[in-house]
Parts: C-alpha cells; sequence; structure tokens
C-alpha cells in the first residue's frame, strides 16, 4: 500500500491509499476507486486488498472530508464529492476506472457514475443505504447513528448528536447495543482479519472527531437530490446480504429498482460485514459485464 496526500482548491488535502504493488502495471479498467462507509476511511480496502490483486484489481481508498487524511468541508453534499473522486484518478493517470461503495458509500460510487459517466466502467453497491427520499429505507434506519443527526437544526448539533452516537474517538461503537443483535455472519467477522483490520483503521476514521460523519448525514439526509442515477450508463451491481440488520435489504431493493438496469444480488444468511468476502467475487463478475 502507497499513501499519499493530494492538495485540492483552497489547500484542501485529500488522503489517499493506492493498494498493489508499484509496479502493479494495469490497465486502466483495472482500477477500483473505493468509496468508504461512514465512518469509515482510505484503509477499509485493507480487508479484501491482497485477494483483489491476486485477481488483477488495484483498489484506491479516498478519505472524503472529514475523516483520515482528509480535511473537513463544511457543506460538502454528495456530488461535490465527484470532483476529489476526480482529481484522484488524474493524479494517478486513470483514464478510467471502477467503483465500489461500501454502506453510506454506495451514494459515492453511483454519483461518480452518473457525473462522470465516461469515466466509470461499472460500480458495486454493497451493503448501502438507499436514496433517503424512500420512507421505508429512512424509517429503519438506527435513532441515533442517522435519525438524530438529521434530525438536528445545525451542523454543531449535528456532530453533537453523532458524539452522543459513536463517541468522540469511536469508541462507543464496540459496545453500543441499540438496534436488532448482529447476525452470525456478522458477529464471527468481529473476531477475524476483518474486525483486526477495522480496529486498526479506527484512529483514522475518528482524525477529525465526527465531522466526516455528521457531513456524511447532513448530505444523504435529504437524499439523492444533487445527481440523477438515471445518468448512469455503465453496469451496477447492488450487492446485499438479507441479514443485514444496519441497512436493511429494503435499501439494496430500492436502489436497484432506481438504478438503470442495476443487478439485485441478495445473499442469504450474510449481514453487513460479512458481505465483504463476496465482492472480489462480485468484481469478477462486474469485469465480464463490463467487456473486460
Amino acid at each position: 500500500m502507497r499513501e499519499l496526500v493530494l492538495e485540492r482548491e483552497g489547500g484542501r488535502r485529500v488522503g489517499v491509499a493506492d493498494f498493489g504493488p508499484a509496479d502493479f502495471g494495469l490497465a486502466d479498467g483495472d482500477a477500483v476507486l473505493w468509496c468508504h462507509g461512514g465512518p469509515g476511511s482510505r484503509l477499509e480496502p485493507t480487508y479484501v486488498a491482497e485477494r483483489a490483486s491476486r485477481e488483477g484489481w488495484r483498489l484506491i481508498g479516498i478519505d472524503r472530508p472529514g475523516y483520515g487524511n482528509s480535511d473537513a468541508q463544511p457543506g460538502r453534499t454528495i456530488a461535490t464529492w465527484v470532483g476529489d473522486a476526480v482529481a484522484v484518478a488524474d493524479h494517478l493517470g486513470l483514464a478510467t476506472f471502477f467503483t465500489i461503495g461500501l454502506s453510506t458509500g454506495g451514494a459515492y460510487a453511483l454519483a461518480v457514475a452518473a457525473l462522470a459517466p465516461h469515466r466509470v466502467r461499472g460500480a458495486i453497491v454493497c451493503c448501502a443505504m438507499t436514496d433517503m427520499r424512500n420512507a421505508e429505507a429512512r424509517a429503519s434506519m438506527s435513532r441515533p447513528h442517522a435519525l438524530a443527526v438529521w434530525d438536528a437544526p445545525d451542523r454543531d448539533a449535528a456532530i453533537a448528536a453523532a458524539v452522543e452516537a459513536h463517541g468522540i474517538d469511536g469508541s462507543k461503537i464496540v459496545s453500543a447495543n441499540e438496534g436488532p443483535p448482529l447476525p452470525a455472519s456478522d458477529q464471527a467477522m468481529l473476531t477475524s482479519p476483518w474486525g483486526r483490520a477495522w480496529m486498526e483503521a479506527v484512529p483514522a476514521m475518528f482524525a477529525h472527531g465526527l465531522e466526516g460523519y455528521a457531513d456524511d448525514r447532513i448530505a444523504d439526509g435529504s437524499g439523492w437530490i444533487d445527481f440523477d442515477v438515471s445518468a448512469i450508463v455503465c453496469p451496477v451491481i447492488v450487492l446485499h446480504g438479507a441479514a443485514d440488520v444496519i441497512t436493511t435489504v429494503v435499501h439494496a431493493e430500492h436502489t436497484a429498482a432506481i438504478v438503470p438496469g442495476a443487478d439485485l444480488e441478495v445473499h442469504d444468511g450474510l449481514g453487513h460485514f460479512s458481505i465483504e468476502d463476496e465482492i472480489v467475487p462480485t468484481l469478477r463478475v462486474l469485469r465480464e459485464r463490463a467487456g473486460r
């Protein structure tokens, strides 16, 4: 893994983790811009990076503003982040690429595909939240982790609500017992290499406290209003676990219904974390559908 920090307008920094050896030597189309969850960071691809590399994929994690090595950007939206993603691709010399978004990141993966359709060869939306204008999906979200932040009257109050739910350093996430229990497949992940990689990335997730998380919720609270999924022309796979209790399968069903030509793949017994074991096989299918 190679780390880099790009400088954007006004000196704003963007943190990047480029997985794969320096002499990777792959065609542009084998690169994947990874849109992390919320909370999350550029380090999120760590768990699957080695397996992906063996199949010829180069995963590129990008810190959204307010996470890891990326400066906060109050007032950002889902669509405005696309500029960061394209700037990273340009810096790395990638004419085309795939996108993948986990959980909160699903919207960002789709926004890149919608707003830069000539650059994106395919997209995966994994265990992801859908357009929050869908009432059933919105109602399924956790009150402390989502609804309370959406209901906050301003950004300062949104950050305070996020701190209450997560702890300023993320310490409340592990001990939180709100909502239905995790399925057995997710519980097993907590003590697996996934769990160790997740814990090692916690400092990056909360490097700016809860600014990044609160800004994520502010950005998605009003729904997908600043990009149009009907503009997506690449293959899209909506990947979800049937046992996901964090973003229930209704999210995947709605996303698949509104994204043109999207394929829905729901795996029985898998949850919000354990679905990540299906990412590399799904990338393989996406490559075939994209014509490589």
